[in-house]
């Protein structure tokens, strides 16, 4: 009997092993919580195409936008831990236990890390006819007109509305807050002049401003970035030490076993030197993750981190969880 359950258990185990080594043998598919053509979708979509070459199969980008991203996220915890369902977040991951009471997951618990992709700015923009030109103004004119100001977002929890709750909190400022299921909604209605602002990232932004069709008004960033060398930064505008960035991960279900992660870590790392990936990226003034970043320990020590640092953020600003 002994021998018996002894054999078992080696040909599991060997089968085990094959199936890890067929990996991945079909479409693996990267859920995106958010609505297509924003931020987070565009980067995302880049990474996806450029994943498929090392992996040998399709990556598609699958949009589940809502609630600041944790319905997306928490699609991924509840599907299956084979590799074949990923998650492509940015810092709302980490920001999440201090906006939601109700949150049904834990993002430190409920997931495999694979690694961190890149770090993108944040940019303050306004309508084309919008009455100020700067920061000195859009302050001036938020102060002269309490309440009138329409400032749009993603969602609560999302990365814009995350970015308009530390402006208001840092202005004691007071505006209407219109919130959408994500950022290419948003962007229809702030081109159309139906709301005056949006605090996001160029790779959604950016188009619009060249284009003449949106304002860049200040960008969150310690210097001026390169896709927008005219634009000041916050603290050269009147609003010193004010930075924000959003970082973006990669994550698994928990227990997705350890060679199926190192497989996409290895595939992550090797799309993170593809020429068209860092042309793209840097377009958008995204900093591509370095190796030492890009894997599981860091990502897990770095969200770890950024959940506290939330915490006490929304804390300072007067943000209960909902």
């Amino acid at each position: 009997m002994k021998l018996i359950k002894k054999t078992l258990l080696l040909l599991a185990c060997v089968s085990a092993s094959a199936s890890f080594a067929a990996y991945p043998d079909k479409q693996i598919t990267m859920i995106v919580p958010y609505a297509p053509a924003g931020s987070t979708d565009v980067l995302g979509r880049i990474l996806a195409q450029v994943l498929s070459k090392d992996l040998g199969q399709p990556v598609v980008v699958d949009n589940t936008g809502g609630a600041g991203g944790t319905i997306g996220a928490a699609k991924v915890v509840n599907s299956k831990p084979d590799g074949y369902t990923v998650l492509f977040h940015n810092m709302a991951q980490a920001s999440a236990p201090a906006l939601y009471s109700k949150l049904t997951y834990d993002p430190l618990k409920d997931f495999s890390p694979i690694g961190m992709v890149a770090d993108v700015p944040m940019v303050l923009v306004v309508r084309k006819d919008f009455p100020a030109e700067s920061l000195h103004g859009f302050i001036d004119y938020v102060r002269a007109n309490p309440g009138k100001l329409n400032f749009a977002n993603a969602g609560f929890g999302a990365t814009s509305n995350l970015c308009e709750t530390l402006m208001k909190s840092t202005l004691s400022a007071s505006w209407t807050s219109v919130s959408y299921k994500g950022t290419g909604p948003a962007l229809n209605d702030l081109l159309a002049g139906q709301v005056d602002a949006i605090c996001d990232q160029p790779a959604s932004t950016l188009q619009h401003i060249r284009a003449g069709n949106l304002k860049a008004i200040a960008v969150a960033t310690k210097e001026r970035i390169s896709s927008l060398p005219t634009v000041p930064t916050f603290s050269q505008s009147g609003m010193p030490g004010f930075q924000l960035s959003v970082w973006h991960g990669l994550y698994a279900p928990k227990d997705t076993p350890k060679p199926v992660i190192d497989r996409f870590v290895k595939a992550l790392n090797v799309a993170l030197k593809d020429p068209v990936l860092t042309r793209r990226f840097s377009e958008m003034d995204a900093a591509v993750a370095t190796p030492a970043m890009a894997n599981p320990a860091a990502l897990s020590k770095f969200l770890e981190a950024d959940i506290e640092r939330w915490k006490t953020a929304m804390k300072n600003a007067g943000v209960k969880p909902q």
